[in-house]
Order: structure tokens, then sequence, then C-alpha cells
């Protein structure tokens, strides 16, 4: 979305105008609130539209841009449903950026324009005001040697099921964990014994347990950020 401020005017791209002219059957003279990553919510008129495109001009500002967390997630692609999943609640829930890491076991590829799209329905429906930034895939490797350790990576072990963080409950873990921090979760089959060696060489890494099951890869995704978030986030 372009700048947003009061007596701003936007055309609005092919898809979105069929989708609000179309799908939402909007008119001349309709208000429609929009959001961008950086300026807030605006209310803006329709003041055309033809077959190609709809045209707005922005009002008033009804919220301020306010940043989220930093919370960030890592994940491993999984089955498209389950990543159309995952980056739908990881929106949902706050984290500012969303990244695929591709690890000894994925077997899975994302469509980054689907997930682009998938990240916009969400935050329209939860109205939120602003988009998580979104990074193309990168090898497990490579994004540790690129790390900034000022970030806490918290790094989500299936190998600790049943155990307690060194003796502490997930919750009263994460507790201690403020942002700027990470998630990372595994592909299907978990993180290879390589992989959690070199994770728990980190010292930036906090590896902690999801409780006594092993939950799938989309299920530790919303309880790690709900979590996260309960404790030291935004709730």
């Amino acid at each position: 979305m372009d700048l947003l401020a009061e007596g701003e005017t936007i055309i609005l791209s092919k898809a979105q105008s069929h989708y609000l002219g179309r799908v939402l059957r909007r008119n001349v003279g309709d208000q429609v609130r929009l959001f961008n990553w950086s300026d807030g919510e605006w209310l803006a008129d329709i003041t055309h539209i033809s077959k190609q495109e709809i045209t707005l001009s922005v009002g008033e500002q009804t919220r301020p841009y306010k940043r989220p967390p930093d919370i960030w997630l890592l994940f491993a692609p999984i089955k498209h449903k389950r990543n159309v999943f995952i980056v739908e609640k990881a929106t949902e829930l706050g984290a500012e950026l969303i990244h695929p890491v591709i690890t000894a076991r994925t077997t899975s590829k994302i469509s980054m324009d689907k997930m682009k799209a998938h990240i916009i329905e969400a935050a329209e429906q939860t109205e939120r005001v602003d988009l998580p930034q979104i990074r193309d895939p990168l090898k497990l490797e490579q994004v540790l040697e690129d790390w900034d350790e000022s970030r806490t990576l918290i790094f989500a072990d299936e190998a600790k099921a049943g155990e307690k963080c060194d003796g502490e409950p997930a919750a009263q873990a994460l507790s201690k964990i403020k942002a700027p921090a990470a998630i990372l979760i595994g592909p299907e089959g978990g993180f290879t014994e390589q992989e959690r060696d070199l994770l728990r060489a980190k010292p930036y890494c906090v590896s902690i347990s999801l409780g006594p099951r092993i939950l799938r890869a989309d299920t530790a995704v919303a309880a790690t950020l709900a979590l996260w978030q309960a404790v030291s986030g935004d709730w």
C-alpha cells in the first residue's frame, strides 16, 4: 500500500480492485479502511470505479501505527495447507517477521507470493494495522551464520518432550526472554542431531520443551507464539 496521509489518492491494483468492487460489491461514495506497514489505519472514500481499477481518497486516521513486540518466527516449510495455517496464525499472534528456514529434513517448498497473500488476509481479518516482514527461505546454517546475537533464538526442541527447560516449565522460561527474540520451529520429522548440536552451541540460543507430547509443526508455532505473547508480549 502507498503512503497513507490525509488528501492522498490511492489507486488499487487490479486484484485489489476486483476484490473490493466485485467480491465486496463496494460503490463510489462508500468508505473503506486502509493500512500499510508504517502509517496505521485510515478511512478512505471510493471516488472512481472502472473495470481495471478503483481510486480512493484518503481521509482521517482512525488508528496510529503501533509497532508489535519484536518477536520473529522462523519455521521449516511443511505441507501447503499447514504452511497457510502457520503464516496466518503467526500474523494473528503478532509476529513482526516471518522467515522460512530450510533444514536437513525439509522436503516441502513454499510459495512466497501465496504466503504474502495469506498474511494480508490474516491481517485484514484480525484488524491488525501492520504487516509482518517476510524473508525468502534460507538454509539453517546460513541463518545462524548471519544471526544478530542480541536477539535470543528460542529453539523448540522436540527431543526434550516431557522435560522442563533447566528445571522450569516453558512458560516460566519464556517469561525471562524479552524482545528482541525469535522462535524457531523445525520440520516434520524434527531437527537432526547435528542441527540440534549446532543450535545448542550458540550462546544466543535457548532450547525449550513444549510439554509432554511431540507437537506437529503448525501446532508448535501457534503454541509457542501464544505462550511467548502471554508472558512477554502484548497480551
